[in-house]
């Protein structure tokens, strides 16, 4: 099932989310419906937070990054990089910072440039409750702060300095009311009721 993706502006964005256990219902489900809601929006990550829910659980798929790869080695490894996240915690940032220019899914039409740490370990249970811990790196580590800063309340945005988040506000808050392309189902928190 295709989830609304909630916008900017939605609080559920700016909490921490909560770790959930083994006997979080439908997990299963959700995890799918998940999936489905990012390949509908073209993401390649999605977090519990950007449906509405505030649990420690994101997943991802940077597969359509694959054929980058022949000619940018930060996009090594993307051809099986699908996982699910739950419960993350970031053990260790390193390396220098490189930026690229990213999106999100709540904040449709705009891209900036964010400065990342090329490397990040982080330890994590899959959808089989089965505990990891790995390091990615290149676009894999980017895709993998970028989530799991939805689960901290962070957005892409508040990476930007004072002067780029000053020349975005009117685009940012059309977005929460709504007046903005998108091509998928989403839910504004600002949007006036229709009569």
């Amino acid at each position: 099932m295709i989830l609304p993706i909630v916008a900017y502006g939605d609080p559920m964005l700016k909490r921490e989310a909560e770790e959930i256990d083994d006997s979080y219902p439908n997990l299963n489900e959700l995890i799918e419906n998940m999936f489905e809601t990012m390949y509908e929006a073209s993401g390649v990550g999605l977090a519990a937070p950007q449906i509405g829910l505030g649990i420690r659980l994101f997943v991802v798929d940077g597969t359509s990054f694959a054929e980058d790869a022949e000619t940018d080695p930060k996009a090594r490894g993307m051809e099986d990089f699908k996982k699910v996240f739950i419960n993350p915690i970031i053990e260790e940032e390193k390396g220098e910072k490189w930026g690229f220019t990213e999106g999100c899914l709540s904040i449709p039409t705009i891209r900036e440039e964010v400065f990342r740490k090329e490397e990040v370990t982080i330890s994590y249970y899959d959808q089989n409750w089965k505990l990891h811990e790995e390091t990615f790196d290149g676009y894999r580590a980017r895709i993998v702060q970028h989530e799991y800063d939805h689960i901290d309340g962070i957005l892409f945005t508040d990476h930007l300095s004072p002067l780029k988040k000053r020349l975005l506000t009117k685009k940012l808050q059309n977005i929460s009311k709504g007046e903005v392309e998108h091509d998928y189902r989403m839910k504004f928190p600002a949007k006036k009721k229709q009569r």
